[in-house]
């Protein structure tokens, strides 16, 4: 599973970008086509590294949302579900 740790490395290699791309504009004798390649690495990481979070969000909204609905509906019914099976093995147990 991916960790936020995960999310630290994605930024870091986008750190690594930008400080190839601050050197080569340092340099003096700036290489274009250079430049326009990392930048458009640097662009692609950061579109992946936003759609990321915004997939993680969603997905964090949807379960915050289904357990707020399910909470206020069905987490009632779903206990006394677990405590009839409970006692249902507890009577089997009984018999036996």
């Amino acid at each position: 599973m991916a960790s936020l740790k995960d999310a630290q490395q994605l930024t870091k290699n986008l750190e690594e970008l930008v400080g190839q791309l601050s050197t080569e504009l340092e340099n003096g004798d700036v290489d274009f086509e250079k430049l326009v390649t990392i930048s458009d690495e640097i662009s692609e990481r950061a579109d992946g590294i936003a759609e990321t979070f915004s997939s993680v969000n969603e997905t964090l909204m949807e379960r915050i949302q289904a357990a707020t609905n399910g909470s206020s509906s069905s987490g009632g019914s779903r206990r006394s579900g677990r405590r009839e099976e409970a006692k249902s093995a507890s009577r089997s147990d009984d018999d036996g």
